[in-house]
Parts: C-alpha cells; sequence; structure tokens
C-alpha cells in the first residue's frame, strides 16, 4: 500500500472520515443524551451539569468547519483535471458553505450556553423564560441544521458526477452519490415544509444516504490515483 500522501485519494478520504468521526457528536449524541423534547427546565439543567460536554461540542463544530474545506480542497486537487469547474462547485458547496454554517452553529450554542450560565444581564427574565430561551437557540440550531442538508446534497451532485465520468473510480459510486444528494435535498426541504415528516424520509432514506460512507470506505481502502497523477513520479523515476 503506498504512502497516503502519495495517494490524493486516501488523503480526501482521511478528511472524510476525520468529518465522520467529529459530525455525530453535535448532531446525534449531544441532543439525544442533554435534550429532554418539550421540557426546557430539565434540558437547561442536563447543559449545566456537563457543560465540559457541551462546549466539547461547539469545539467539534469548529474542528469540523475546518476539516470541511480541508476535504473540499483534497477532493479538488483529485478531480481537478477531470473537469475544473465542477471540482469547484464541489469546493463552496461541500467545502466554504457548510464550514460557514457549523462556524454560525457554534455561536448559537454559545448563545445557549451563555443564557444557561445565567449571564448578569439576563436577570431580567424569570427562569422559566430563561429556559425556553436557551431551548429556542438550540431549536435554532436545528434548524440551521435543515438548512445545512440542502448543501449536504447539491455538493454530492457535482462529486457523484466527477467520480463518475473520472475513469479511476467505479462508475456505481457515483450514481449512489448522486442518489444520496437527491436524498439530502428532499430531507432539507421537508424540513421546511412538512417538518413532521422529515425522520420518516431520513428513515426510508438511509440506503441512499450511506452513499458517502461507501466512497469513504473506497477511498481508505483502495484509494484513488488519477492516471496523470503519476506521470510526475516516472518521469523523476528515469532522470
Amino acid at each position: 500500500m503506498m504512502p497516503v500522501i502519495r495517494n490524493p485519494g486516501r488523503v480526501a478520504g482521511v478528511w472524510y472520515l476525520l468529518l465522520v468521526f467529529i459530525g455525530p457528536l453535535r448532531l446525534i449524541y449531544i441532543p439525544t443524551t442533554l435534550f429532554v423534547p418539550h421540557n426546557p427546565a430539565v434540558t437547561v439543567t442536563n447543559i449545566a451539569a456537563h457543560e465540559s460536554l457541551f462546549r466539547f461540542a461547539m469545539a467539534a463544530d469548529l474542528v469540523g468547519a475546518v476539516v470541511l474545506v480541508c476535504m473540499g480542497m483534497a477532493f479538488y486537487r483529485l478531480f481537478e483535471n477531470v473537469d475544473r469547474h465542477l471540482a469547484v462547485l464541489v469546493v463552496i458547496f461541500g467545502g466554504v458553505m457548510p464550514a460557514l454554517l457549523y462556524l454560525v452553529n457554534s455561536v448559537s450554542d454559545a448563545a445557549a450556553l451563555m443564557i444557561v450560565r445565567g449571564a448578569d444581564f439576563m436577570s431580567v427574565f424569570d427562569k422559566p423564560q430563561r429556559d425556553a430561551l436557551a431551548v429556542m437557540f438550540l431549536e435554532l440550531h436545528d434548524h440551521q441544521t435543515t438548512a445545512a442538508e440542502i448543501l449536504w446534497g447539491v455538493w454530492l451532485f457535482p462529486l457523484g458526477t466527477l467520480v463518475y465520468r473520472s475513469g479511476f473510480l467505479p462508475r456505481f459510486l457515483g450514481i449512489w452519490l448522486i442518489v444520496n444528494g437527491v436524498t439530502y435535498v428532499i430531507m432539507s426541504l421537508t424540513g421546511v415544509l412538512a417538518p413532521p415528516y422529515q425522520d420518516l424520509v431520513g428513515k426510508y432514506g438511509q440506503p441512499a444516504l450511506m452513499g458517502e460512507l461507501a466512497l469513504v470506505l473506497w477511498l481508505l481502502i483502495k484509494g484513488a490515483q488519477p492516471p496523470w497523477w503519476s506521470e510526475p513520479d516516472a518521469r523523476s523515476s528515469h532522470a
């Protein structure tokens, strides 16, 4: 197996894997561990009792923003000679724009934590009001995530097309990624237009949502090295 740094596919796969590990902390673990639906008082009490964990999740969002940009650039490096315009769209929709939403989400959590900790200027509100305000910012975080889902989907359209056209990755992965992207877009629009059905769409869309994981595993195990990538090495080895 060639070193990761010599294989641009594995570089992209490593960045992608980091995101897989970082993302679920705030998206899944924190809500299921600390948040109690329809009970702001208990939710706020849980956050106050596990402030370090909540802060760690905020930090994970910040790190995730950086990882997203690095991952986008790794994919650009991998696919720029397939279609540079599509590779740029991967960086914008899959790197820069969702990274900005990660940063905004961290600020929303910071606002909720400020209320939970009882900042002096919040003394004009009574306890139930402060609890409600804290939960409002947590709900805002969820709405921002719903908005981000459309980017999670849209970036997979150019990426799937690049994979399909590349010639050095299986075409079925490209098709799977595009279906994965369509599922995310439907989930995002459902979250805006018909929120009660968003979880149902996510549940039935799970097979499609495995497309990204399939790509990550392929890149990490098999790698991806464009034909032109090895040419400079070949020339230098004969110099």
